[in-house]
């Protein structure tokens, strides 16, 4: 259907040469929403793969317009982030109508922190959708963002007694291994916004459910990480006119000032969210 991706001009020379790759491959990860259906069709796995469709219709739109006008900055960021709020508070009602969702984070050695249902609200909104919007950062270097991805989805397969998390975060696993084989340098398939927006969806509202939102500064550490520069990058620039990186988000500061190959980040950054999430799953059962 030469529904390709467009290249933004100021990205560095050895990404020009990825215009024309077909974009949207993340339609595939569908197949694991419709396979956890079929394993464990109850409530939780329902409410788990309406997230991660509703977030990939936003990015289904955004990777169109990308695609079929060959328009790089696809839909409006304030658009996206309209949908985003909407979604996530629709969704935040159905978990505590539905699925008894507390308005308390869990702390160390039992201890809860009790917030008012408005500020949890609004502290989750801010979180879901600042989560979802650093992961789809993070997917910007041939497969990187399901190198980082998959250790995620592993730490909640592991913490969880809920066989509906355990299904659907194996069922991912394997989807976003199988489009890796694709998507592993030099990518034949880009995910697109599709897949990782609906990543960053599911991923947050996993931690939501698992009450583990107290780790996620270091379980998230990369698509923080990635989040924050941009934020920084641009904050600094107003302030000085002049670049903290050399580019944002940072996979591209490490290509461009330290000459690091795309698989040689990937690697690093991979071996970095294992090792997150390995130590966040040591804290969650033996602190937490």
């Amino acid at each position: 259907m030469k529904l390709t991706q467009p290249i933004r001009t100021e990205l560095p020379a050895d990404h020009q040469a990825k215009r024309g790759t077909p974009l949207m491959a993340g339609l595939i990860l569908l197949i694991g929403v419709a396979v956890s259906l079929q394993f464990h069709p109850a409530p939780l796995t329902v409410f788990l793969c309406a997230t991660f469709l509703l977030f990939s219709s936003i990015g289904f739109m955004d990777d169109f317009k990308k695609a079929a006008w060959q328009d790089p900055s696809g839909i409006s960021g304030k658009m996206k982030l309209v949908f985003q709020f909407l979604f996530t508070g629709a969704l935040l009602l159905v978990l505590f109508r539905y699925f008894s969702l507390t308005s308390d984070i869990a702390l160390f050695h039992g201890f809860q922190l009790n917030l008012p249902l408005s500020v949890y609200v609004i502290i989750m909104l801010l979180f879901i959708v600042g989560s979802a919007n650093a992961i789809n950062f993070t997917d910007g270097l041939d497969g990187l963002l399901i190198n980082v991805a998959i250790p995620t989805y592993f730490f909640f397969f592991l913490i969880s007694d809920r066989p509906e998390v355990q299904t659907f975060s194996l069922v991912m696993i394997g989807c976003l291994l199988g489009l890796l084989l694709y998507n592993i340098y030099p990518a034949r398939a880009f995910m697109g916004d599709t897949g990782s927006l609906a990543i960053g969806g599911s991923l947050s509202f996993l931690a939501v459910i698992e009450k583990v939102e107290i780790l996620i500064p270091l379980l998230f550490f990369i698509y923080l990480a990635e989040q924050l520069s941009v934020i920084l990058q641009v904050w600094y620039y107003k302030r000085t006119k002049l670049r903290l990186f050399k580019m944002a988000p940072i996979h591209y500061h490490f290509s461009l000032k330290y000459g690091w190959s795309e698989n040689k980040i990937v690697m690093i950054f991979g071996f970095v969210s294992w090792f997150m999430a390995l130590a966040s799953w040591i804290i969650a059962k033996y602190v937490m």
